[in-house]
């Protein structure tokens, strides 16, 4: 390829993913259900408390989130203070996040695609142009988005730098949990795991001490407390039978102010919510498991990683209690590292993860009101993008079956 070629289809990419996020953060203003709402709604206050001398989520009273995921919002507001006098406070907010997000997804695809990137870092990079357009503003307007960027450096840098990726994957699930299920796959694939394993309990042991010193105790692990009273929430795939009942009176829509989400009423249903976390602890478990015999048996990186994240990824989602649109964009990292370090084995799961997104977003915001109405087709839909997700467990469990495994005491002898 000559290099007048190649600077082309980079600055084609760019172009591409410039243009899409600012897409994506016009959409936030203008689809319906507003999207960005959690941003301003949620994050501005939480941030304001702390910067004003009110309670500090996380750390004086306990939060649905890590207490890293505070930082962000804290900057946001630092970086939206100048904007204030000319857009008021809520619209200042959304503006700095907007440019946060992108900020961050900046470094991220710069690492993604290097100065030479070759063919397969060029198309996890149209994948995340195309995942992004496709799910809409939800990609952006939420905490989520700071850990995409996040867990995609450190998926990068699990060969090259594997001290480095376990810092950052640890870090992310300081912000989100879900990135957790990244470093769970990387310690059982990767080789230098017990510098990993090292480096992960370091970054958790600084960041618990700091808590500790700013007066934090209980609230330190609440994020985990604070689910377990969750009911079924309504995009939930295991509340899709009762969405069904809904639309002939046989269950109910109802919104919990104590959780800010529209949960299932209905008999059964809190039986349900309750058998889902431990599911998805042992099915979790169980892939673990299955990795690392495969790890012990020799399996290589790039054959093992990709699917063992992917089928822990979207476990947390398939068996959570929780659906919230923007748990698809979790989705998006570990279908771009498979395209990276495998392509020839990730377009199926990469063309799930594009559908997924989509669905996701027609029915969030596009179909929203709808849905809460209980009405058929946004139903419809929701079966449909929940039945993918089963779909693409089950790929993803498939081909972490199928990963070759070399007995490396066969080879010794």
């Amino acid at each position: 390829m000559s290099a007048r070629r190649h600077g082309l289809r980079l600055l084609l990419l760019w172009v591409a993913f410039a243009a899409v996020h600012a897409l994506i953060a016009v959409m936030g203003w203008i689809y319906p259900s507003q999207p960005m709402g959690d941003v301003v709604l949620v994050y501005e206050p939480w941030s304001t408390a702390a910067l004003t001398g009110g309670p500090i989520v996380g750390v004086t009273e306990t939060w649905v989130y890590p207490q890293l995921a505070l930082l962000p919002m804290l900057a946001t507001k630092i970086l939206s203070a100048p904007f204030v006098a000319a857009f008021g406070v809520s619209a200042a907010y959304l503006v700095a996040w907007a440019v946060l997000v992108t900020a961050l997804d900046v470094v991220a695809f710069a690492f993604l695609l290097g100065r030479r990137p070759a063919a397969p870092r060029r198309i996890a990079a149209w994948f995340w142009v195309g995942a992004l357009l496709l799910l809409g503003p939800i990609a952006m307007y939420r905490i989520d988005a700071i850990t995409v960027p996040v867990a995609i450096i450190g998926g990068l840098w699990l060969s090259r730098r594997p001290a480095v990726a376990a810092a950052l994957l640890a870090i992310g699930a300081w912000i989100k949990i879900w990135p957790g299920a990244l470093l769970v796959a990387a310690l059982v694939a990767a080789r230098a795991r017990m510098r990993m394993l090292l480096t992960t309990v370091a970054v958790t042991a600084v960041i618990v001490a700091v808590l500790l010193l700013l007066g934090a105790d209980a609230e330190i692990f609440g994020f985990l407390t604070e689910q377990t009273g969750r009911g079924l929430q309504i995009e939930a795939v295991a509340a899709t039978p009762f969405l069904w009942l809904a639309t002939a009176g046989a269950a109910r829509i109802e919104y919990s102010f104590d959780i800010l989400t529209f949960q299932i009423a209905a008999p059964g249903a809190d039986a349900v919510a309750a058998v889902l976390t431990p599911l998805m602890a042992v099915i979790a478990l169980v892939l673990t498991v299955v990795g690392a015999r495969k790890a012990m048996r020799g399996a290589s990186v790039p054959r093992l990683f990709p699917p063992l994240a992917l089928s822990l990824v979207v476990t947390l989602i398939v068996l959570n209690k929780v659906g919230s649109p923007q748990f698809q964009s979790w989705l998006i990292v570990p279908a771009l590292l498979w395209l990276v370090m495998d392509r020839a084995r990730a377009t199926a799961p990469a063309v799930l993860v594009l559908a997924l997104c989509a669905l996701t977003c027609l029915v969030y915001p596009l179909n929203y009101d709808a849905l809460l109405r209980a009405e058929a087709l946004p139903i419809v839909i929701l079966t449909v993008r929940n039945a993918v997700l089963v779909v693409l467990l089950a790929v993803g469990i498939r081909a972490l079956l199928r990963v070759p495994a070399t007995d490396t005491s066969t080879n010794r002898e």
